[in-house]
């Protein structure tokens, strides 16, 4: 995408609630072009929005309405459909047809001039399109090659009605003649008024163009080319390119005539004469089908190139309904009259000279004059501004967020670089303050799912991921760190904090308890441990609580904090009770004394002396000694096992 695209702050808006901008096609002096998806019909739709600047001009809006009504209320093939007109807030836009294709104009640089076939079919669906505008009443006004469009499915159309205005108020002032000079009729130079005529000479004036490659009339000033218009009289095409039919040459003299009077009534007429030229001609207009190139798809345009051959005739042409023409006669009369004019051409040639003079003015060093937008990208403000300054511009800054683009450094214009505007233009500089903030909300405990999409959507990459087993939910976040794509000090985002478009986030997820694995065999534990992919080792010990293998309990993690997947868990594994040796020095004392010791070694004791061997019992503990023990003096027992005294009688 282009600095230009990426700074036009309409491109992924959604407009009205229902259009979704996905790119610019174009830029004009009215409106910028987008191309947009209609998400109520789910189609592709071009959106034609005016100009900020002028929202406030209610010339201009009421000519930017105009031509939503103009093209609503013809309903013809080879006319560019308009959708819908509205307002949002104060954006006003047009939705049209969206037609991928390309421009006449983009297909004359591409072949220069076309050949008789090309021409008649693109002219035979040129004038269609205008004969019905004609017919509803409605003029052009701003015929040319860029606005007919060539779409990529063969259809041939004509477009931007921005200046069309009904034939009974077809005045203005030399102030606002905004159709291009080239194809300019000499009645607006000199009179500022306008027709279905004047629609009919800028039609002679492109279709000399077409037939030759170049424009009639040339000059290094616009004023040049006006007076030409206005003094002058177009060539034939044959005089540059001798194989265009005599036919061609009469229809572009009598369309081209410089009085109105002269030139065919409106479209319908011109029409008649073309198809009653094709007929003659022995030729058909075929529509194009090899156009590739669309007028929002500028990768495809070396396919271009393939442009439409036009295709032998393969059907007949409707009669035209016109009085049968003797061309040769035709042009001897025009011939005539040209000359009976050679009496009074000086005295207009001296009237026109004032009218030249003031559009000399306006076009060459006055409002009307234009100058071509620097480009002022990556640059200071300042730097920006004296470039424009240079060319009789004013730098108006606008803070845009870039990915890319320092802070502080330009990223390009509004209009865009090579635009002309007129002298003493604001041009909007766009000045980088580097990549977006947002304002991330603590984070703690929340799902990691969740936290994933925050940070995502705040265009904060999420890296890294370490899992840890803790007392909380299983996915819930423990931590999340950001990383600066300025490549700062990472710091800690756990509890909410500003975060730029670009950076890198980790984050620290639960994943639950560690499993409990205490009273469980030493196998059992060693299996539930690996199912979350911690490992174990095993230490044994004795215990007198806890059976034989069974888990007395585990070690807390080497170094601190909590389990993480791949830690080694330490198992304390009973083996049972520890074994005790019994003294042998308790043979020979007192039942009192062994049984005292005995105990004090974790024995239980059986005195014998209390089971009705001796009639007085433990009374006699202190006179009687001990003889032997079971087990045996000197051998071991676990602790807690019964050592049964044997007294001396």
């Amino acid at each position: 995408m282009s600095t230009s695209q990426q700074a036009d702050p309409l491109i992924g808006r959604l407009v009205d609630g229902r259009y979704r901008v996905r790119a610019r096609i174009a830029r004009g002096g009215m409106a910028t072009v987008y191309v947009a998806t209609d998400l109520r019909l789910e189609r592709r739709v071009a959106l034609k929005v005016m100009h900020g600047h002028l929202s406030d001009d209610t010339v201009f809006q009421s000519r930017f309405i105009q031509e939503a009504r103009s093209a609503a209320r013809l309903a013809d093939p080879h006319v560019v459909n308009v959708f819908d007109q509205g307002q949002d807030g104060e954006m006003a836009y047009l939705v049209m047809e969206y037609l991928p294709g390309i421009t006449l104009r983009e297909l004359l640089r591409e072949q220069r001039r076309l050949t008789v076939d090309q021409t008649l079919t693109i002219m035979d669906a040129i004038l269609s399109g205008l004969a019905a505008a004609h017919r509803a009443g409605i003029v052009h006004r701003d015929v040319k090659p860029e606005n007919v469009l060539l779409a990529e499915d063969g259809r041939i159309k004509i477009g931007d009605f921005g200046l069309a205005r009904a034939t009974t108020a077809n005045t203005a002032s030399g102030a606002q003649l905004m159709g291009t000079i080239a194809y300019l009729a000499p009645e607006l130079v000199t009179r500022g008024t306008a027709d279905a005529r004047s629609d009919i000479y800028s039609l002679g004036i492109m279709l000399y163009e077409m037939l030759t490659g170049e424009q009639p009339y040339k000059g290094e000033q616009p004023m040049q080319i006006a007076y030409q218009h206005a003094t002058d009289s177009v060539p034939r095409p044959s005089a540059k390119v001798s194989t265009v039919p005599e036919q061609l040459d009469e229809l572009v003299l009598w369309s081209t005539e410089r009085s109105p009077d002269d030139r065919p009534v409106d479209a319908g007429t011109m029409l008649s004469r073309l198809r009653e030229v094709e007929k003659e001609l022995g030729l058909a207009p075929q529509v194009a089908r090899a156009v590739s190139v669309g007028i929002a798809t500028p990768a495809t345009a070396a396919e271009s190139r393939e442009l439409t051959k036009v295709l032998p005739q393969t059907a007949s042409l409707p009669q035209a309904s016109v009085d049968d023409h003797d061309n040769a006669t035709h042009l001897r009369a025009r011939t005539r009259r040209r000359t009976a004019r050679g009496a009074w051409i000086v005295a207009l040639v001296l009237l026109l000279a004032g009218s030249a003079a003031g559009l000399g003015w306006w076009f060459g060093s006055g409002p009307g004059s234009l100058v071509a937008v620097p480009d002022v990208a990556q640059r200071s403000f300042d730097d920006a501004a004296t470039a424009l300054a240079l060319e009789q511009l004013q730098a108006q800054p606008q803070e845009v967020n870039d990915f890319d683009v320092p802070a502080g450094t330009t990223v390009g214009s509004d209009p865009a670089a090579g635009q002309r505007v007129d002298k003493d233009s604001v041009v909007t500089v766009f000045v980088s303050v580097g990549p977006a903030t947002h304002q991330i909300p603590g984070l703690a405990g929340v799902q990691a799912d969740e936290v994933r999409g925050i940070l995502e959507s705040a265009v904060v990459t999420v890296g890294d991921e370490a899992t840890e087993f803790t007392d909380a939910d299983e996915g819930a976040v423990l931590g999340v760190t950001i990383t600066p794509r300025s490549g700062a000090e990472p710091f800690a985002c756990t509890d909410g904090c500003t975060v730029y478009e670009g950076d890198t986030a980790s984050m620290v997820v639960s994943l639950g308890p560690i499993p409990d694995v205490v009273g469980l065999t030493a196998g059992q534990a060693e299996r539930a441990l690996d199912d979350v992919e911690l490992q174990s080792t095993r230490v044994e010990e004795y215990s007198n609580s806890v059976d034989s293998g069974d888990v007395i309990s585990y070690d807390a993690r080497s170094g601190g904090g909590n389990w993480r997947p791949g830690d080694t868990v330490t198992l304390r594994v009973s083996i049972g009770p520890r074994p005790v040796q019994i003294p042998e020095n308790v043979i020979g004392k007192s039942i009192r004394d062994a049984v005292a010791q005995l105990q004090g070694l974790g024995f239980e004791v059986n005195a014998g002396i209390e089971d009705g061997t001796l009639p007085l019992g433990f009374r006699y503990w202190d006179i009687y000694k001990v003889r032997a023990t079971n087990p045996a003096a000197g051998s071991t027992a676990p602790q807690g096992a019964t050592i049964t005294l044997t007294p001396t009688l």
